[in-house]
């Protein structure tokens, strides 16, 4: 669901991006503009209420469940036995949470702290594991490429092939994710087929995150130039000095252009145009344009839109094929990493240590990438709209710096994962039954599902450990008799 989800809100992004903003409140047949056109705003607002409403009647059937739950299964009081040590175990509570009055009196309910004090133990006993730290490492810089790459992937698609919004996302949603979806599919098969141990599974996550380091590289040569942008790369008509690039110029200087929007137009000079007012359009049909000084006598005008680049079509193709095969190489390692996350710590820490990875990845993955990304994007810009006097929306960027900044930022961060799945590989090649649990060598599918099973059915593991002693590192974290059981440390 991680990457179906993502999949159907690019196509829906896409669908919503070509109606218009105030549909509902204006006659959009009445508009000007299309969905082509810069000027465009599609109802970004009805991803939001479709999806509000799909949650809220998806959530209507969970208030039919009962309270409480009035029959409790004899194996649960079987398995929270066997999560104790001996002669520690209490019979449960009853669901309604109502303890008989003797049970009330024999022990109190420790407090909310006392739960709390043996977490940060439990943590820091997993952070010092260099294996299990590495692993979460790299796991945070591969889903900050994710984060951070995909999120601008749209805006950049726009920004260097001149997409439309609702082309870029559904052409993502149609192809990188569905591919990054089967590259998932055929890690966990490629790890199950080849029975990988834990220092297999690290072998193939180098090998993949090498491949698809190589991919970014070669985005770097996937693009399309700025072109020739009146007043911004090139100076207007005649002239040649650097000093006269600025957005006005003599030939425009009576046409109080604004500079609140930017829609460019193509002369037939083959220059770029801010707007058909800054290339000195006199007429409503685009035509008597005073600044095309190169164009030939009596044709000087322009057509709505950016002027083509030569090549740029077969760039685009060529981007997208690599990006679906980059997206799909890049997804197989997703499974091999959390195989060597689960293998590394204790049976009864695999739960826990699969929360901290998700938090972290939370905390370290997806919230700086984009800020990161956005301020690399920003720094390209070569025009900045202004509204009243104050600086908008950034209107046209530096393509060649922007593609070698955007694809820069995401090759270190593939890179910095390689190098701690390098490191990884090496903490257990030399020293493999210090980090590694179970030394079977293989990793069955039976094997890996009961490794992430909850704590209410970790009795029910296949493995054949003694239940006596699944909770025994926790348990003399903190030697009081008011821990019941793993899931009021956890």
């Amino acid at each position: 669901m991680l990457v179906f989800g993502p999949a159907c809100g690019f196509i829906l992004g896409s669908f919503c991006t070509k109606i218009y903003v105030d549909a509902v409140f204006i006659d959009t047949s009445k508009l000007d503009i299309t969905p082509d056109d810069p000027r465009w705003i599609g109802a970004w607002w009805a991803g939001f209420l479709l999806c509000g409403a799909l949650l809220f009647f998806s959530s209507l059937p969970m208030f039919g469940f009962p309270q409480s739950l009035t029959h409790q299964p004899e194996h649960i009081a079987e398995v929270e036995e066997a999560m104790l040590p001996e002669g520690d175990y209490e019979r449960p509570k009853p669901s309604n949470g109502i303890l008989p009055p003797h049970s009330m009196e024999a022990n109190d309910d420790p407090s909310c702290f006392q739960q709390l004090r043996v977490i940060p133990k439990v943590t820091k006993h997993l952070l010092s594991n260099p294996v299990f730290t590495c692993i979460i490492l790299a796991a945070c810089m591969e889903i900050a490429v994710v984060a951070g790459f995909a999120a601008f992937l749209g805006k950049y698609l726009e920004q260097q092939f001149n997409l439309t919004t609702s082309s870029a996302n559904q052409l993502l949603g149609m192809t990188a994710i569905p591919c990054a979806c089967l590259g998932i599919f055929l890690g966990g098969l490629l790890v199950k087929k080849l029975s990988l141990s834990a220092l297999g599974a690290i072998q193939m996550a180098m090998l993949v995150s090498l491949v698809s380091t190589a991919c970014y590289v070669s985005f770097l040569f996937l693009g399309c130039d700025t072109g020739p942008v009146a007043g911004i790369t090139v100076p207007y008509g005649n002239k040649s000095t650097i000093s006269s690039l600025a957005p006005y110029s003599a030939c425009n200087s009576n046409c109080k252009c604004q500079m609140d929007s930017f829609t460019p137009v193509c002369g037939t000079d083959g220059i770029t145009y801010l707007s058909a007012c800054f290339a000195g359009c006199t007429n409503m049909n685009l035509t008597g344009c005073t600044c095309l000084t190169l164009a030939p006598a009596g044709d000087a005008t322009v057509v709505p839109g950016k002027c083509p680049s030569p090549g740029c079509q077969e760039a685009f193709l060529t981007f997208l094929c690599v990006m679906c095969v980059c997206s799909m190489i890049g997804a197989m390692a997703q499974t091999p990493s959390v195989i060597i996350l689960i293998r590394t710590v204790s049976p009864e820490l695999k739960s826990y240590a699969l929360g901290v990875l998700f938090l972290l990845l939370r905390l370290l993955g997806f919230i700086p990438p984009p800020l990161i990304f956005g301020a690399g994007i920003d720094s390209t810009c070569l025009f900045w709209s202004t509204f009243c006097g104050e600086q908008g929306a950034c209107a046209l960027y530096d393509n060649v710096v922007y593609r070698y900044l955007y694809v820069s930022i995401a090759i270190t961060l593939k890179s910095l994962a390689f190098l701690l799945y390098t490191t990884t590989w090496q903490c257990l090649r030399k020293n493999y039954k210090k980090y590694i649990k179970n030394h079977e060598g293989g990793l069955s599918t039976t094997e890996f599902f009961a490794s992430t099973l909850t704590l209410d059915n970790l009795g029910r593991d296949p493995l054949g450990q003694n239940p006596s002693h699944r909770t025994k590192f926790i348990y003399n974290l903190e030697d009081h008799e008011w821990c019941e059981n793993m899931e009021s440390v956890l």
